[in-house]
């Protein structure tokens, strides 16, 4: 049976059709019979005595009605208000035809058998398409396992997914939950709606529910956060609609159905950015970005697109990066794109290409970012990302660059490590710099870790939970700022904007995250439960593996807490920080350029950033690379 169904199922879309067209011409003729024998209460009565044609007539005008309402173009599994709108205007031109046949006698049929055909013929029709597609879910469906969904939202995308769902084959709309209380209990496109207290207490186990939909696309995302919270001890996997700005067809799909990104729980909600800020040094500006392949190079580079520069130069190291970003901005923007292949050590190289194109604006990304790696590779770490930087800027001030702005890290205040150590040599070296000249306005922005990006904790978590486990953590209580690429991007180009010279900015993180916590809400969402230590019950284990060389268990924004300033964006701050001048700097950085990953330069440049880095000492054993 089943295989017959499939082979039915696997006719092309015509035959399906003219199928239905016979079926009709062969039961119409059986419904008419039916009219005359209820109206003559006669089971005996012969079809329009002596009224052959007028059968073959009736039966095609009816046929010929659902032609013309499109009622055969239908997919039966699609079933629809749509077709039932289609069938009755069907009908209704097929009664209305009966009568004015009779009207003008063009046929013997009495007064009362017009409408008692039209409910037949709506019946008939409804009935056979509803049967049919019964059937075939049924038996296409009965050894498929759906997931069983309850719906967060009784609202308008709510009951718009749950229409969407009742027809899927991978999903069945069970129940609503609501927090409206004028909602709960009653029943909504054939679904109840239940408080949150009555799903945990029995509504959950009696449906036996697999997944919780959150459809309140429209909603902040520190009150799904909230709803969130409320629902991770039902230890379902949790899914959601996305903002109403990315349902811009106004029909929901079950393609829309995502899962909670983890990205949007711990940002902020974003504050609109100050226009006038955003395309200060950007609209029909030449604009450059070096590490333009990289993270936050590369989301800066989208965010710069966005505003009209004259031309965009994106500077890169990396082929494969370069490329990438590259192809990307082509697609999606029409402004003049400038690819080079490049490295931040090479100052000429920087002098020729801001000269050749006159840039005016240059955001300098180009960093090694992970701690361990530059811990393990000091000498190549520092001259990347300090010797890399005061490159850069003496290039930009050679050049006569209007506005350079480095991108910083919260890992320069009291570093433990090289990296943060190096970084915060760079800043250094801007400050002074600023300080001796006035024809580059040149700024610092300070911020902490970018959820999503290259060796972030949350790619690597859902990789690890993607295998069944264990989560890596480096220590219990270890924790980080974080902020979105995008919100990041946009705020580094405002504080640019800001600048007056040799400023340290501080983007507001909001408040630290501590990465056990992270772990733990990720393996929630995913509808797993955290396996604690000593325990058979669970899904995922934390595993703490201890911290890495040079790693600390907080970070740090301000080097000074009380030196600082509010600005006029309220996510940006100013700060006034410990300097140096710059010709005490430039024989260091002189010395930068001739040194190997040898002990010797390595002790020295250590000791170099002992002297000059607060905070900062060396750990452990000294690594050659």
């Amino acid at each position: 049976m089943k295989r017959t169904i499939i082979q039915l199922l696997s006719m092309s879309r015509r035959t399906k059709q003219v199928s239905l067209l016979l079926l009709d011409l062969l039961i119409l003729p059986i419904l008419l019979w039916i009219c005359y024998a209820i109206r003559l209460f006669d089971w005996n009565v012969e079809i329009i005595p002596g009224m052959i044609l007028s059968w073959i007539l009736i039966s095609g005008l009816s046929v010929l009605s659902l032609l013309l309402m499109g009622a055969y173009h239908f997919i039966v599994r699609a079933f629809s208000e749509l077709f039932i709108t289609k069938l009755a205007f069907a009908v209704s031109l097929m009664v209305i035809t009966l009568y004015l046949l009779a009207y003008m006698k063009l046929t013997s049929i009495p007064m009362s058998i017009p409408l008692m055909y039209g409910f037949f013929m709506f019946g008939w029709v409804w009935f056979s398409r509803a049967l049919i597609r019964f059937i075939v879910q049924a038996m296409l469906r009965s050894k498929a396992r759906k997931k069983r969904v309850a719906i967060y939202g009784a609202g308008l995308a709510g009951q718009q997914i749950a229409a969407v769902l009742l027809h899927s084959d991978e999903h069945i709309p069970l129940f609503f939950i609501d927090s409206k209380k004028t909602l709960q209990g009653q029943i909504i496109g054939g679904l109840k709606v239940y408080s949150v207290e009555e799903a945990f207490n029995r509504a959950f186990k009696k449906y036996a529910i697999d997944e919780i939909l959150i459809a309140l696309p429209s909603i902040s995302r520190s009150r799904k956060n909230e709803i969130i919270k409320l629902l991770e001890p039902a230890h379902l996997k949790i899914t959601e609609l996305p903002d109403m700005t990315q349902l811009m067809d106004g029909e929901i799909k079950i393609s829309d159905i995502r899962e909670v990104d983890i990205i949007d729980l711990l940002g902020r909600d974003p504050i609109p950015p100050i226009e006038p800020l955003l395309t200060k040094n950007i609209q029909d500006k030449v604009v450059m970005v070096t590490g333009a392949g990289g993270s936050i190079g590369s989301e800066l580079c989208r965010q710069i697109v966005k505003n009209q520069p004259k031309q965009l130069i994106i500077y890169e190291l990396t082929e494969f990066a370069l490329y990438s970003i590259d192809k990307e901005l082509r697609l999606n923007s029409n402004c003049n794109i400038i690819p080079i292949l490049g490295s931040v050590l090479e100052q000429g190289k920087l002098e020729r290409v801001i000269e050749q194109y006159a840039v005016q604006t240059v955001y300098h990304a180009a960093a090694y970012k992970h701690v361990p790696l530059v811990e393990c590779n000091p000498i190549a770490g520092l001259k990347n990302n300090a010797l890399g930087t005061a490159f850069s800027v003496n290039a930009a001030v050679k050049k006569g660059v209007e506005t350079f702005v480095l991108i910083s890290t919260d890992k320069a205040v009291r570093p433990t490590n090289v990296m943060g150590a190096s970084k915060r040599m760079a800043e250094l070296y801007c400050q002074a710099m600023a300080k001796v000249q006035h024809q580059t306005q040149i700024s610092i922005v300070r911020f902490g870790n970018v959820l999503g990006s290259s060796g972030s904790v949350v790619p690597l978590f859902k990789q690890q939970i993607s295998k069944g486990g264990p989560i890596t953590v480096t220590h219990p209580e270890v924790t980080r700022y974080f902020m979105t690429i995008p919100e990041a991007s946009q705020l580094v180009i405002q504080a640019g904007a800001l600048g007056t010279g040799g400023d340290v900015f501080l983007l507001d993180m909001g408040d630290a995250v501590r990465i056990q916590d992270l772990a733990r809400q990720m393996v929630t969402l995913s509808g797993l439960q955290i396996r604690e230590a000593g325990s058979t019950y669970g899904d995922i284990e934390i595993h703490y593996t201890g911290l890495r060389p040079g790693e600390k268990l907080y970070e740090e924004l301000l080097i000074d807490q009380d030196d600082t300033e509010v600005t006029e964006h309220s996510r940006i701050l100013r700060s006034f920080e410990k300097d140096f001048p710059l010709d005490e700097l430039q024989p260091i950085f002189k010395s930068l350029e001739k040194i190997k990953a040898t002990e010797q330069d390595i002790n020295w440049a250590l000791t170099q950033l002992e002297c000059y880095v607060d905070g900062y000492r060396r750990s452990g054993q000294i690594q050659v690379n």
